[in-house]
């Protein structure tokens, strides 16, 4: 039987229990403003310099017949940018969009980005701000799948410091799988593609990368099912410890139900729960810990409607919580959340940006930033209620295409909010810049439940697996065991201290008989006791 023996995730029930959501007015701009059309935004800081940021972004006509990736910078630290909405490095007919961005520590950019014309992955380079650019260097010439990433390795502590690597999933590989490549002379040449996961269960789709303090290069994508409608069914997470030279894998290392497909409350557009990851690299109590993000729903934690998930690991990849439900509205409200991207920052904070529509009509978005200092068992929530706007696919866009995600930066003490929006008639990149002093928390301000309770089991009768959930008052030792009919001690759920709060666990009674248990809550001198049945 698989036992948890700690809290595996904190679900709250009802907003403001815990943490309440703050409204916010927020100063928003547009980084580039331009007759053309703006998506998938992506930004990345100079290691060298913080006052210098390069962006990216899709950029084509609303009647078709344009295609490339704006290249935008600031060299003050995101107040003012300059740049352009075509990236004029040769060849410009292959310029397919899909951007990812670095800049290395000699100050030199570095844009991937899909071939339009010719099937591939290429990048290019420029030392001069995006003035001019290399001609492309070709990383694949493979049909690639959408949505690849790209990271520069700038730890100290590396022994592969400076190295990029970039993820994607190649279409000509039969299931589609996740190939990854390095580049040591800052994207002048790119090593030949590996594949990370060989042979996959599963087609896969993604391919977010990320790097720890130490070195460790770590991808994660989903795998999506065969057949109509195409759910992402599971994520999957490699490892190298050798600057990408060899991978170790884990094909499945948490079940999810990703919400690919459209919304139709949204215009329709397309959306997808694609994994990002991330690793807290700020030296603190969680350092190492990763994180990764979807969006999920129909699956526990994530209720009927599209609910942001988080999944984290505290030893290097190996095992991997259950999911943490991060957006804090009601569960079942048909309220949607989709979109979300993830940083962890220099206090060691967890930050994720996404929209949600709980404060608005059903065919309109806000935009939420939620912050947790306690690596994703609490979060405070802010709605940036200067976001909203009214979803819709883009004219000369494919298919239900809006654009397939937004973009979180975290330099030193600021957050870089991007988003597509279409405030000014078009598709713009919109962007905001927050300072983390106004989004501390302060402790001692949380709400807290004014009593003990044992909640009972849901489901009941389950088969094998039943969410168990208590409230406690005060901070103190906590007890939750499972108990047979005859009163003998089947398992300890938790054993731990913990603050004042909600909480909930999962009891897995797969290698138990059908029949009727008990489990006890223990908090100082509070005790109560309720029934179970487990049927199979």
């Amino acid at each position: 039987m698989r036992i948890f023996n700690k809290i595996i995730g904190i679900i709250f029930l009802s907003v403001g229990i815990l943490w309440s959501q703050t409204e916010m007015d927020f100063p928003k701009f547009r980084i580039y403003p331009s007759p053309i059309t703006q998506t998938e935004p992506v930004m990345a800081f100079s290691p060298s310099n913080h006052s210098i940021l390069f962006a990216s972004a899709v950029t084509l006509t609303v009647g078709g017949g344009f295609s490339s990736e704006g290249v935008y910078t600031s060299t003050d630290g995101g107040n003012t940018w300059s740049g352009t909405d075509t990236c004029k490095g040769p060849s410009i007919i292959n310029h397919g969009g899909d951007p990812g961005v670095v800049i290395t520590e000699s100050g030199r950019l570095i844009l991937s980005h899909i071939g339009l014309v010719f099937p591939g992955t290429y990048t290019h380079y420029s030392d001069n701000l995006g003035l001019n650019w290399s001609s492309a260097v070709t990383v694949t010439n493979h049909q690639t799948g959408d949505k690849g990433t790209i990271v520069l390795d700038y730890s100290n502590q590396s022994s592969y410091k400076g190295r990029i690597y970039l993820a994607w999933t190649d279409l000509q590989v039969n299931p589609a799988a996740v190939l990854s490549s390095h580049s040591t002379d800052q994207g002048v040449s790119w090593s030949s593609p590996l594949i990370v996961n060989p042979n996959p269960p599963l087609r896969c789709v993604g391919g977010s990368v990320t790097t720890g303090s130490n070195g460790n290069v770590y991808v994660c994508w989903s795998g999506i099912t065969l057949v109509s409608p195409f759910i992402e069914d599971y994520a999957g997470l490699a490892k190298s410890t050798d600057g990408g030279a060899t991978w170790s894998t884990q094909q499945n290392i948490f079940d999810m139900n990703g919400i690919s497909g459209t919304l139709p409350t949204k215009g329709n557009i397309k959306s997808n729960g694609l994994p990002q990851i991330v690793v807290d690299n700020s030296g603190g109590p969680r350092d190492g810990w990763i994180y990764i993000v979807t969006t999920e729903k129909n699956i526990s934690p994530a209720g009927t409607d599209p609910d942001v998930i988080l999944h984290r690991s505290t030893d290097d990849g190996v095992t991997w919580s259950s999911g943490i439900r991060v957006n804090q509205d009601p569960l079942n409200n048909g309220k949607i959340q989709y979109f979300p991207d993830i940083q962890v920052d220099d206090q060691g904070g967890l930050d994720i940006l996404f929209h949600d529509d709980r404060n608005t009509t059903s065919d309109s978005t806000d935009l939420f930033l939620t912050r947790s200092l306690d690596g994703g068992n609490t979060w405070k929530e802010f709605s940036l209620n200067n976001s909203r706007f009214k979803p819709k696919p883009i004219v000369g866009g494919a298919s239900s295409y809006q654009g397939d995600h937004i973009s979180l930066l975290v330099v030193d003490n600021k957050l870089y909010a991007l988003w597509m929006a279409d405030y000014s008639g078009i598709y713009q990149i919109w962007a905001s810049i927050f300072d983390m002093n106004v989004l501390s928390v302060d402790e001692a301000n949380y709400d807290v439940p004014g009593n003990f309770e044992l909640l009972q089991n849901y489901p009941n009768p389950f088969n094998p697996t039943t969410n168990i959930g208590f409230r406690i008052s005060d901070r103190g030792f906590v007890t939750l065991k499972i108990y047979d009919i005859l009163g003998n001690e089947i398992t300890t759920l938790v054993n731990e201290e913990l603050s004042a709060g909600e909480y909930e666990v999962e009891f897995n009674g797969a290698n138990l008989p059908s029949g009727i248990y008990f489990y006890k809550l223990t908090v100082g001198k509070f005790s109560d006791t309720k029934k179970l049945v487990l049927l199979k």
